[in-house]
């Protein structure tokens, strides 16, 4: 079985030991794969309501511009025609519906759990200590930047943690997190490739590890 180390840190940010992960059987990362998935996926997110009118719907009058002959100008016969502006468009785009890409599920888990993977060899995904009470009793903004800047600057930081209860502490830390710029809070089984390629840095919460291994053993 294949392991991966994980800093911890506590809240403020200090680094407070590291806890081996273990993420199943080693495996190589097929990157079509992975990109086949996230293109899925993006398709899947478009609304496709993009619409465009063509000739007979754009609103003219279908007189004729100017006579047929004797103008020594080409001939023209409505003005709603796309050469002319406020005219239809040629081939424009449509509503376009059921238009759904299907994900296999198989795909789907094996392109997360590589990504996860990469994310821990590289570092960049890392343990929190849930003593919320000690450090967030209440929202503050401050304590949550604090802890970004001590663990490490980067473009964007998701956050992931277990179930989601009614704790006033965890609450307390999520809504700290309100104010901060590029920085996205979820549950860890709601967490989806897209997500972990366009956060730089991923945090997990002590309560989310064990999730966190159901998904990378499979």
């Amino acid at each position: 079985m294949a392991k991966a180390k994980c800093k911890k840190y506590d809240l403020c940010g200090n680094e407070i030991g590291e806890i081996e992960i273990d993420y199943g059987d080693e495996q190589k990362i097929n990157n079509q794969l992975i990109k086949s998935y996230i293109v899925a996926m993006r398709n899947n997110a478009r609304q496709w309501s993009a619409n465009s009118k063509g000739r007979g719907e754009s609103h003219h009058s279908h007189q004729k511009p100017h006579r047929q002959k004797g103008t020594g100008k080409a001939r023209q016969g409505f003005l709603g025609a796309p050469q002319y502006k406020g005219g239809g468009v040629v081939f424009g785009p449509k509503p376009k519906f059921d238009q759904h890409v299907r994900i296999n599920r198989k795909e789907r888990h094996t392109a997360i759990r590589s990504l996860i993977i990469e994310r821990m060899k590289e570092g960049n995904l890392v343990l929190l200590d849930t003593n919320f009470d000690k450090y967030f009793p209440e929202p503050r903004t401050k304590s949550a930047s604090q802890l970004f800047n001590s663990v490490g600057e980067c473009a964007k930081r998701m956050i992931c943690c277990g179930k989601f209860g009614e704790s006033s502490e965890l609450i307390n830390f999520k809504l700290s997190l309100r104010n901060l710029p590029n920085v996205s809070f979820l549950l860890m089984k709601n967490i989806n490739g897209y997500d972990i390629l366009v956060n730089k840095k991923i945090f997990v919460l002590d309560s989310a590890v064990e999730e966190l291994e159901g998904i990378l053993r499979g």
